[in-house]
């Protein structure tokens, strides 16, 4: 009797595809995603977008920007690249740089200010002439570290012999000066020095110290955070945003089921019987899930203002903006499941499925800008990353309405297309 009720089962099992794939599926997805973003950091070092402004020019900073060109793990721009092939746009500006790292557009930008050639590195803790400005992103903690010890490395790797002879200056004036005999040695080991500054250098050489910024390193570095310095729990709007968006999928496809349970009980043969369409239907259904998902947005958000003080009310057009769109996409999203499947059963196990693979690659789950590359582009096929990306810019970097317009265009797209989609899909009901 036992071996009957599990072949019974079994056989349940298999005539449910979506549970299947929930009970199976699902998991290895789940699995793949996560073994990709954490497995792949213990091999590869991830590179990172670095602005270099060198208003110096001078003979030290030319070499410590070619030395951090050669470095493997950083991309280094010292000017915007050109979207007409053969144009060569101006460098780099601290103003332009400090607005690239404002917009998003790279975590860190560095910039040497004139006259750092003349005085290059720090001694005894102390320095005394222009130090190299590290502009940051406090969302992404890692970047400056990692910037910040490749920047001290670079300093003996390209420019051991300005190091060496400034590094023996100041130790002459610490000792009250060399004897004629260590004066020679010295300028000895300056010329070798030199000779191999006018070497090739080769990438990645190793044998200098890392630090931070500002770390006691042998340049001194000031670091200074353009975005998220003034700001009271800015990663609390982020999260709300996140968690928001995955949870508002869940409610537009549980809430489009009703389309099931109408169709399942001959209440969805009555209305379309009478002179309500199936596309006047589906909209005000979906008008519905829209009203409902920004709803619950609203209460998110304004949980998150009372409870963890979020600056909810200093950024209303940009959250009404993005709460609107994010709630359009979400109700098609929920509109075409509904019409895709066959029962409120199949229903949560596809919707599910999908969401929460949806979410881990979307950023939802795990921020996107500490994924490899290949998966930050596979989250842009989703709903939540441009989600996310909106209400990042909204309270986050404090830009305008006017520039979500990519992310307002692309939900907006989606929702219609999924829309269109899930009304072609609903015709099986009119010829039923």
């Amino acid at each position: 009797m036992i071996f009957a009720i599990v072949r019974t089962a079994v056989a349940a099992l298999r005539r449910d595809r979506a549970s299947l794939a929930l009970s199976f599926v699902l998991p290895i997805a789940f699995f793949s995603i996560f073994a990709m973003i954490f497995g792949s950091q213990h091999n590869t070092v991830p590179r990172v977008h670095v602005i270099v402004v060198d208003q110096d020019k001078s003979t030290a900073s030319r070499q410590l920007v070619g030395g951090l060109e050669r470095e493997g793990s950083l991309i280094i721009s010292t000017r915007p690249k050109s979207k007409t092939k053969g144009q060569e746009l101006p460098e780099y500006t601290a103003a332009s740089a400090e607005a690239a790292v404002k917009a998003g557009d790279v975590s860190v930008a560095l910039v040497i200010p004139q006259g750092w050639g003349q005085n290059p590195i720090s001694f005894g803790g102390s320095h005394s002439g222009p130090v190299i400005e590290l502009l940051s992103d406090a969302s992404d903690a890692i970047a400056p570290q990692m910037v910040g010890g490749l920047l001290q490395k670079a300093s003996m790797t390209a420019m051991p012999a300005v190091m060496a002879e400034k590094g023996s200056e100041y130790t002459a004036q610490s000792i009250g000066g060399f004897t004629p005999e260590q004066q020679k040695r010295m300028d000895a080991n300056m010329a070798e020095l030199r000779q191999i500054e006018n070497a090739p250098a080769e990438t990645g050489a190793a044998g200098a110290p890392e630090a931070g910024p500002g770390g006691g390193g042998m340049i001194a570095v000031h670091e200074r955070a353009v975005v998220g310095e003034n700001k009271n729990k800015p990663m609390i709007s982020f999260y709300a945003a996140a968690i928001g968006v995955m949870f508002l999928l869940f409610t537009a496809s549980g809430s489009a089921g009703a389309l099931l349970d109408e169709a399942e009980s001959g209440t969805l043969d009555r209305v379309l019987s009478s002179r309500v369409t199936m596309t006047t239907l589906l909209a005000g259904k979906m008008t519905f899930n829209t009203l409902l998902a920004f709803s619950q947005l609203c209460v998110m958000f304004l949980f998150a203002w009372v409870v963890f003080h979020i600056d909810l009310f200093g950024h209303i057009p940009g959250f009404v903006v993005m709460g609107i769109c994010t709630a359009f996409a979400v109700a098609a999203f929920g509109m075409l499941l509904a019409s895709m499947c066959h029962t409120r059963a199949q229903l949560g196990a596809v919707s599910t499925l999908l969401i929460l693979i949806m979410s881990s690659l979307g950023g939802s789950m795990f921020p996107r800008f500490l994924m490899p590359k290949a998966m930050q582009t596979a989250g842009l096929f989703t709903i939540n990353a441009w989600a996310i990306d909106g209400f990042t810019k909204v309270f986050w970097r404090d830009l305008p309405v006017t520039a979500l317009w990519p992310q307002v265009g692309v939900l907006l797209t989606v929702g219609v297309g999924l829309f269109l989609i899930a009304r072609r899909v609903a015709r099986r009901w009119e010829l039923a």
